[in-house]
């Protein structure tokens, strides 16, 4: 066991718009004080988090203003550079090693003040699949925006939006109003999100169907279809699907989802996509009159790439646009039936703070502190290290033109 002393910080999330989320709840920061007697953590007092100081307290963690004695320190989101310590370990969502430009000055600063950065979303195991996320709630509450954004279109039912709710409890139970007509619903997607939207569908008790039943027959109920990507797109030159080709060769593919918009009345996008891939359908496309998807919920957010009518992210407290798919522009939402509804909302987990901060803290305590504070055999945190010391890390050294361009 590793028996150095660490003082770990939580820090104040500092970005606007502000997050409620946490990387550890007070109880399981309780749980890393029993499991490691030798590690002191201390939290920043904050207005905002969905926990309150006093419930930290409640479980004996102290609140502390000034961190700069932590060696160690965890946020969720990007830290503003006015807030950086020098010298210090963060863990938190940097958006910095896809070479996001809005956060080049970000990455630039970390270097120059040698922080060491470890970004969770670059946190992998030896076999390449992730170890943290929020998919899964990113996907549950997708799935439930697109279920509330049909009832308002239709003028069929209300819900309440999901961050006025309490917890996913609540939320499940609003769903109890949902009345659909028989219309299909199609989600695309393998991974957290698409397996989060699931939940949702199944929470509503829809007839799940396979894809020939889906594209090939009616049905006098609400019915969807789970598809993934060898059902909407093909190889070029007729080859069989093959995942790993297609995630490595994209560019080989053309879409095969013409079949799907033409039976789809909803659209739940939770599928990964880069820019290699072929789009979902074109602008053009959706002009088409046989063109049936008059809703989508995007959680994928990819904007105006594989799916045009995505045209900027919403927000937490707008959701809801309309597109016009005669013009390709933006419209008031439910604005003209013809249009397409679109709800793209691009920080869906904060919407159930709470139980979003359980699910991705119980996997930070279990996955990663051990490796923090123990030993780290397979190099996971140094592996997901983009900055140390003042510089990039090997892993991460093609970001240089980018971080220090003028």
């Amino acid at each position: 066991m590793n028996n150095k002393t660490h003082r770990i910080g939580i820090i104040r999330e500092g970005k606007n718009p502000p997050d409620k989320r946490v990387p550890f709840t007070p109880e399981q920061c309780k749980q890393i004080k029993d499991l490691y007697p030798a590690a002191e953590l201390f939290v920043q007092p904050s207005p905002i988090r969905c926990f309150s100081d006093e419930e930290y307290e409640a479980k004996g963690i102290e609140m502390k203003e000034d961190l700069s004695d932590c060696d160690i320190l965890f946020g969720v989101k990007e830290v503003p550079i006015s807030q950086l310590m020098p010298e210090k370990q963060y863990f938190f969502f940097s958006h910095t090693h896809k070479l996001q430009p809005y956060n080049q000055p970000l990455i630039k600063a970390i270097i120059d003040k040698q922080i060491s950065l470890t970004d969770y979303e670059c946190l992998t195991y030896p076999q390449g699949n992730r170890v943290l996320g929020f998919g899964r709630y990113a996907g549950i509450v997708g799935a439930y925006n697109g279920i509330l954004a049909y009832g308002k279109r239709e003028k069929a039912y209300e819900l309440k939006p999901a961050n006025q709710c309490d917890d996913m409890q609540e939320m499940l139970h609003e769903l109890e109003k949902v009345e659909l007509s028989p219309i299909k619903i199609l989600l695309t997607g393998s991974g957290r999100v698409a397996k989060g939207a699931n939940e949702i569908l199944e929470a509503l008790s829809l007839r799940k169907v396979e894809v020939e039943e889906y594209l090939n027959k009616t049905f006098d109920e609400p019915v969807y279809c789970w598809i993934d990507a060898e059902d909407y797109v093909k190889h070029k030159d007729g080859k069989p699907f093959e995942y790993s080709h297609f995630y490595n060769h994209g560019e080989e593919y053309e879409s095969n989802f013409q079949r799907f918009y033409r039976n789809t009345d909803l659209f739940i996008a939770g599928h990964f996509w880069d820019n290699t891939s072929p789009v979902f359908f074109t602008q053009e496309q959706a002009k088409a009159a046989d063109f049936r998807i008059r809703l989508i919920a995007d959680i994928s957010c990819d904007i105006a790439d594989p799916i045009p009518s995505t045209l900027r992210p919403s927000t937490i407290a707008d959701p809801i646009y309309d597109y016009n798919r005669i013009t390709g522009e933006e419209a008031p939402a439910f604005s003209d039936p013809d249009n397409i509804t679109v709800m793209a909302v691009d920080n869906l987990p904060c919407e159930l703070p709470k139980d979003a901060s359980e699910g991705f803290g119980q996997s930070l305590l279990e996955e990663i502190i051990p490796l923090l504070l123990n030993s780290d055999p397979h190099g996971i945190i140094c592996n997901a290290t983009i900055a140390s010391g003042g510089e990039l890390t090997k892993k991460f050294d093609y970001m240089e033109d980018f971080v220090f361009k003028n």
